[in-house]
């Protein structure tokens, strides 16, 4: 009676959590936070996988622009802008589920705004970073330009190239900010979805992280489209303004690299910071 009456007392102050959630999941048994990479790692120059690495950058992005550009330009020839809407956010939305299967896959990036973010989260090294995103950039040139190839060059110009411009009637600071918004609800999510803490925590819990990866792409797409064409991937942009090489795809180029990298910056920060805070613990 006497032990009944104690829990009665204490309630759940005695007991201490069966499934920590949240900062208090950091422990020495499930999770042990890695290192951050070095700013500058010249041994990685010596690597043959650190090359191979690039060189799965360029086939991704590639195929990723050659994929969704060719997929956004064939179905801009409806004539009906919500269908049109509708499925260019479901073929970027396999494009995503694309990239996140490369992402957990092989590591693979496919997009500078994410580069980027991991950078600042210090998951990667300066150079290796730099290098990714040298090769995202030609991969995405050379896929739009195969794109060109396919489609003509006057079908190809009638199209847009699937070039990323402000659409009549915004300004260029709501294409920015749909840009920072958009690439933060991308990057985040790809933080939370591969977060190796989480997964440790959570294991009784299998999350296919491609899932949430391409759904975040599809609903930011489904939101952006009629704003920016939605970027929030400055080698997708890059790509087709090289490729379409027409003025209006430059003149508001920069709110491509800008917000995502915004967007990215903001993510890593409130990740890294805010969610993944480890706090400080007394040790008796």
């Amino acid at each position: 009676m006497e032990g009944k009456e104690e829990d009665v007392k204490l309630g759940a102050n005695k007991f201490s959590e069966r499934q920590p959630i949240g900062t208090s999941a950091q422990s020495d048994k499930d999770y042990k936070e890695p290192p951050p990479a070095p700013l500058f790692e010249p041994g990685e120059l010596k690597s043959w996988s650190f090359y191979r690495a690039g060189i799965a950058e360029f086939m991704a992005t590639f195929l990723f622009l050659y994929i969704t550009v060719l997929t956004v330009m064939g179905v801009s020839k409806s004539n009906t802008k919500c269908s049109t809407v509708g499925i260019q956010g479901i073929a970027w939305a396999f494009g995503g589920m694309i990239f996140a299967l490369v992402y957990c896959t092989a590591g693979g990036h496919i997009n500078p705004a994410v580069t980027f973010g991991l950078l600042l989260a210090r998951k990667l090294s300066l150079t290796r970073a730099v290098f990714y995103m040298v090769m995202q950039c030609l991969g995405a040139v050379c896929g739009a330009g195969v794109v060109k190839g396919f489609e003509g060059s006057k079908n190809y110009e009638r199209l847009g190239g699937g070039a990323n411009v402000v659409a009549h009637g915004y300004t260029k600071g709501d294409g920015l900010g749909a840009e920072i918004i958009g690439t933060f609800v991308l990057v985040y999510t790809v933080f939370s979805a591969t977060d190796a803490k989480r997964n440790a925590r959570d294991s009784h819990v299998p999350i296919l992280a491609p899932l949430p990866i391409g759904f975040a792409v599809f609903l930011v797409h489904l939101a952006t489209i009629p704003i920016t064409g939605t970027g929030i991937n400055p080698a997708r942009s890059l790509g087709a303004a090289i490729i379409f090489n027409k003025d209006h795809a430059w003149d508001d180029h920069w709110i491509f690299w800008v917000g995502p990298f915004i967007g990215a910056a903001l993510a890593a920060v409130y990740h890294q910071i805010v969610i993944r805070a480890i706090p400080f613990k007394s040790r008796a």
